[in-house]
């Protein structure tokens, strides 16, 4: 316990991978790094910059004086110009060519973009590694027949697997949006104070093509090889925009997902992981609530509201740069990570360790299949010669009179023993029985089920031969 205010997202969601990339450590470590890019480059492209600078330049990449930033800060007012002067510190040779003909955004801006690929890189494996275990979790319920809903209300027979598939199918178009966000993810570059680069020209004597190279050698050595081509000060924040709609759709789907699990917990036919000593309520001992579930749905609406964020922030910048865009970021944009992270890490765990209660399942199905051959029933009594319009009216009343009993606790569904005792609408207890089997009334679920299962894994063994090289 301290006295003060922790984020719950770093305390008690998200994973250390993901602290990590938004860490201070990693963030002031990037801007150091984007430092000796800088100086290197310049020095390479003829600039009086010796090896010796640069050499004591990567030497302090990592070991981060806090404390000296802090007081240059509360000093300055400016942390980047705290850390340059704290840099500068740690390398005496090179404090007179550090941040030359750089501002305050070719760090932050820089750093941002590349924080932002790392983090996108994560949430794409967890993200993957869903959609696998989904696809375990589909592949070996594909044949279980269970009662469908629409509205809520049983519906049409489908079956377990094939339920799932539209979980796997929600996330790959997540993870399709995220590979071409992170497709089209640029580095800001070096563009100078309103975008023109007028202080690298400056330096290189007018020579463009130098500044232009410059830019170049810089995200080579950033490891993000494309640069934006026009820039105010700072890169578009529709970028951020798009970022975070990524986010946003994972987080949407997952709210699906998380839901489906929590409506069919209460109907007691799945059941999310439970340990032993888990405890469901402090007042009621029975209770198994699918906390993981409802943790997903709490931290999916913070992502999904969150998108409004950057949004406003786009459409609010001025000309070529203004700075109210600075504390929001701050915050919207690693949180919105941070609370995905989470989100998909839940969205594992609950996946890879859902049971499935059979018997639970087939009972609601029998309990509703009676209602749902109605329309076979009367076709096939059509084609035996009857009337359509007097067979519907009487399978219409025999269905609501055996609804209402239900309704009422009278007994059990007795609709198939009311039309069989009915002789107006001519059937026998074989022909009924043949239309009440569950198989026929799934459909294609099963092979759309192995279908799409087969589709999926095509794209997942893509995903991972790009990743791996």
């Amino acid at each position: 316990m301290t006295n003060r205010y922790d984020n719950p997202l770093c305390t008690r969601y998200a994973g250390k991978e993901m602290q990590y990339i938004f860490s201070d450590d990693n963030k002031f470590s990037t801007w150091r790094t984007l430092w000796v890019a800088l100086a290197e480059s310049q020095g390479e492209l003829g600039l009086p910059i010796s090896e010796e600078q640069i050499a004591q330049m990567k030497a302090h990449i990592n070991d981060i004086d806090y404390e000296a930033a802090a007081k240059h800060e509360a000093e300055t007012r400016h942390d980047v110009m705290a850390h340059i002067r704290t840099y500068g510190e740690q390398c005496p040779k090179a404090k007179p060519i550090i941040h030359l003909g750089a501002t305050s955004s070719y760090l932050g801006d820089n750093t941002d973009l590349l924080l932002q690929r790392a983090a996108l890189l994560q949430i794409k494996k967890l993200l993957l590694s869903a959609i696998e275990k989904l696809c375990e979790y589909a592949e070996k319920h594909k044949s279980l027949r269970c009662l469908a809903y629409t509205h809520f209300q049983p519906a049409q027979p489908t079956t377990v697997g094939k339920r799932a598939t539209l979980w796997i199918q929600d996330l790959l178009f997540d993870l399709l949006q995220l590979e071409f966000t992170l497709g089209n993810l640029k580095l800001l570059g070096c563009k100078g104070t309103t975008g023109t680069a007028a202080s690298f020209l400056a330096l290189f004597d007018g020579d463009h093509v130098k500044a232009m190279e410059l830019e170049r050698k810089i995200a080579a050595k950033m490891g993000l090889e494309t640069i934006y081509a026009v820039s105010g000060q700072t890169y578009s924040r529709k970028i951020d925009y798009y970022t975070l709609s990524v986010l946003s759709g994972i987080a949407q789907s997952a709210y699906k997902f998380s839901n489906d699990i929590r409506l069919l917990s209460s109907l007691k036919e799945v059941e999310e992981p439970f340990e032993d000593t888990q405890v469901g309520s402090s007042a009621m001992a029975y209770k198994r609530n699918p906390i993981r579930s409802e943790r997903i749905a709490a931290l999916a609406r913070y992502v999904i509201v969150g998108a409004i964020n950057p949004a406003m922030t786009a459409s609010a910048q001025w000309l070529e740069r203004t700075l109210d865009d600075s504390a929001n970021r701050r915050i919207a944009i690693p949180e919105a990570f941070l609370a995905t992270d989470a989100i998909l890490a839940l969205v594992i765990n609950i996946a890879g360790g859902l049971t499935v209660y059979p018997r639970i399942i087939e009972k609601h199905l029998n309990e509703e299949l009676p209602f749902m051959v109605t329309e076979n029933i009367l076709m096939h009594c059509v084609k035996k010669g009857g009337d359509r319009q007097q067979l519907h009216e009487r399978i219409r009343k025999h269905s609501f009179e055996a609804a209402n009993g239900i309704k009422q606790g009278v007994g059990e569904n007795d609709l198939i023993e009311r039309l069989l005792a009915d002789s107006s609408i001519n059937i026998t207890e074989e022909e009924l029985s043949s239309l009440l089997d569950s198989v026929q009334l799934t459909g294609r679920a099963k092979e759309q089920t192995e279908e799409f299962l087969s589709e999926v894994r095509m794209i997942l063994e893509n995903c991972v031969i790009i990743q791996n090289r």
